[in-house]
């Protein structure tokens, strides 16, 4: 089976870019052989500290022959029309054939192409997709060479079927070999299919696989971890940085200083992750941060490791007497006395931290009283939640603020429920990352992220496309969570009405409503894609919220819910095509009539008995329907609804709605009328589709 095999050897790539840039080496490879007709059977992608490898299997030897006709211009078409179509087809305007057609005569081109050699098509096409490949960084390396690739490049080995496809990118020029590790290997190794290439790098010490390099060092760290007693405290990100720094990881345990223990494990983790790359390890029959650290070395020691053990223990040693430092400094002042120091960091334009907290503050307090949290804690702990930005230990961890938060104003004595509202009020940052643990947390989190809503969105800082630079996403998914799993009770225009409170710009009230109904309509869109995954139907999430009158999350998700479920049923469906129908009769009718039917119904002029069946079901559901949505029990309102899909149907079979009596014709569609009312006082059945 014929096979392309494709490896770019360069000096170190930095982990973060490695991933990224074979997914595009992939792609764009996909993108050019798709263009020139050459499919394929597999491809695969790889990258490690010092290569991009492409494999991909079952090419074809030879293009195949094309034929093909194209229309052009019109004979009469001016000059510069026939000259492009005449570039475009490189022909002459000899060759070219002239058809009739209803619109007049043009010009048609017969293109046949006979099929290249792959090889030789290759050759075109791994140097033009090597000048695309979008590196976030790059550089150029050659005296008088303006090509740039991320670092030096230094080898192309590319062989096809066996033989090398010649071509040169950068003055560098392809062929069929490549080097193994730096340090464990020698000389260069040669190879012509993938098959005997990654096993000649194995033997020279460079595992391919990006995924087998992870497997080795987590196995490696557990199995360190485990003689000493252990377990790693897992870490992804830090895992999938480091099988991108080793081509051959071999993991050690090295040991942490007496003396560093007593600072905040979150510290030492995070300095020994952002420094050093090394994975913390924990005492399982305790659950704290153990004195041993895992690292991995690119090396194999003849000593055991003991030299590079003990290096990586003095390198350790300067970065946590630094991390000390910052901790034993920083606490030698109150959280308080920080709060004015924030009037120098600034958040956006004019506004600086200091006018955020208290923006926060205020809204906090309102919020917790609203949903039964103290509101005395929730405004001391909003007042307090962005101190530990001026400190040094967040200055250095910007991802250690809040956190550090707690533990300086635990270390002031403030109440533990105040420090555990600044640790949580950054809550939720991600898919995965839980919410504010209590209500007060839970208020200042939700103060927090409308103060950025508003004021942003007031200020015209809304996401666009895949930009969202201050993270308006984030914030507003966030809000939806807390609600829908503290499960408040607020309404969420009465929320955001609260983002006025505190504002720092001068507005008018129509600013002031446009704001919050963007916002609204903003928030409602991060619902649906928080419910997506439960896979609750975004349209039915539409139906519900267009009443105007359902912006309680709670409620408006077991609505939604309760809705789907309904229309899931025989019953569900046949109603809605029962409505839709009486919809699209009305929409009809009312558009020819110039008027609105309102389901003023005549009892005396329902001659029909399904007329009266109708007139009857919809008299008993609309009451029994509205009770049921007063209660809130949902399910019971949908069975409400369902009582009326045999009238509905009968309805439709056995009358003529646009009766030849106009009186009676009105008559039938103010009964329509009165199905459309009912139903919309659980939903807006015209936004469902199906």
């Amino acid at each position: 089976m014929t096979e392309l095999l494709l490896e770019l050897f360069s000096e170190e790539i930095p982990a973060r870019m490695q991933a990224g840039a074979a997914r595009d080496l992939e792609r764009l490879m996909v993108e050019a052989l798709s263009d020139r007709g050459l499919l394929f059977e597999g491809i695969k992608a790889f990258s490690g500290p010092r290569r991009l490898t492409l494999a991909i299997a079952g090419l074809p030897a030879k293009q195949k022959d094309v034929r093909e006709e194209l229309k052009g211009p019109k004979v009469d078409a001016p000059a510069a029309a026939i000259d492009g179509f005449l570039k475009k087809t490189r022909l002459t305007r000899e060759q070219l054939k002239v058809e009739s057609t209803p619109k007049g005569d043009v010009y048609m081109a017969l293109i046949e192409r006979e099929g290249r050699d792959a090889a030789a098509v290759l050759a075109e096409i791994i140097p033009e997709v090597m000048g695309k490949l979008p590196w976030p960084k790059s550089m150029r390396w050659k005296p008088g060479v303006s090509t740039r690739w991320v670092r030096p490049l230094h080898s192309i080995l590319a062989t096809f079927d066996g033989e090398v496809v010649p071509f040169s990118f950068a003055g560098v020029s392809s062929g069929n070999h490549t080097r193994g590790h730096r340090f464990l290997s020698e000389g260069r190794i040669e190879a012509r299919r993938f098959e005997d290439y990654e096993a000649a790098l194995k033997k020279a010490h460079v595992i391919l696989d990006t995924e087998e390099r992870a497997a080795i060092i987590f196995e490696g760290v557990k199995s360190a971890a485990f003689v000493h007693g252990l377990e790693l405290i897992p870490d992804e990100g830090l895992l999938a940085e480091v099988s991108g720094l080793a081509e051959w990881p071999v993991v050690y345990v090295g040991s942490i200083e007496d003396q560093f223990m007593e600072v905040p494990p979150e510290i030492l983790q995070t300095s020994m992750r952002t420094h050093q790359k090394y994975f913390a390890l924990r005492d399982p029959k305790t659950g704290r941060m153990a004195n041993k650290f895992g690292l991995v070395a690119n090396m194999i020691a003849a000593d055991g490791g003991k030299e590079i053990v003990a290096g990586n223990e003095r390198v350790l040693r300067a970065r946590l007497s630094d991390a000390k430092f910052f901790w034993d400094e920083d606490r030698k002042r109150t959280l308080e006395s920080r709060v004015h120091d924030l009037k120098g960091i600034v958040y956006y334009e004019e506004y600086t931290y200091w006018h955020k907290v208290d923006s926060i503050a205020t809204k906090a307090s309102i919020i917790a009283a609203e949903i039964g949290a103290d509101p005395s804690k929730a405004k001391r702990a909003s007042r307090l939640s962005k101190a530990d930005l001026t400190s040094g230990l967040v200055g250095e961890f910007p991802e250690l603020q809040g956190l550090m938060g707690r533990y300086f104003a635990l270390n002031d004595k403030e109440e533990k429920e105040v420090a555990d509202a600044i640790r949580d009020h950054y809550k939720p940052q991600g898919p995965s990352d839980g919410i504010p643990e209590s209500d007060v947390g839970a208020s200042v989190a939700l103060a927090d992220k409308l103060s950025t809503l508003y004021w942003l969105f007031h200020e015209g800082e809304r996401p666009t496309g895949s930009k969202d630079p201050y993270a308006l996403r984030r914030a507003a998914l966030g809000v939806v969570r807390i609600i829908l799993e503290k499960k408040y009770r607020f309404g969420l225009k009465w929320f955001l009405d609260l983002g006025w409170y505190g504002a720092l710009t001068a507005s008018t009230e129509g600013d002031k409503e446009k704001t919050e109904s963007d916002l609204l309509e903003f928030i409602v869109d991060r619902l649906k894609v928080a419910l997506k995954g439960k896979g609750i139907r975004h349209d039915l999430i539409d139906a519900v919220f267009s009443l105007g009158n359902e912006d309680d999350l709670v409620r408006l998700v077991t609505r939604v819910e309760a809705l789907q479920a309904f229309l899931k049923t025989d019953d569900g469906k046949n109603l809605l095509a029962g409505y839709k129908r009486a919809a699209n009769i009305l929409k009809v009718e009312e558009k020819k009539d110039g008027r609105t039917y309102i389901s003023e119904v005549d009892e005396k002029l329902l001659p029909e008995s399904a007329d009266k069946a109708l007139h009857a079901a919809l008299a008993k559901a609309v009451g029994a329907i509205g009770s049921a949505l007063d209660r809130e029990d949902f399910a019971g309102a949908m069975r409400e609804m369902a009582a009326l899909r045999g009238p509905v149907d009968s309805f439709f079979e056995a009358v003529k709605v646009n009766a030849d009596d106009p009186k009676l014709r009105e008559n039938r569609l103010h009964l329509l009328a009165g199905l459309r009312a009912a139903l919309q006082r659980v939903a807006d059945f015209s936004k469902i589709e199906g």
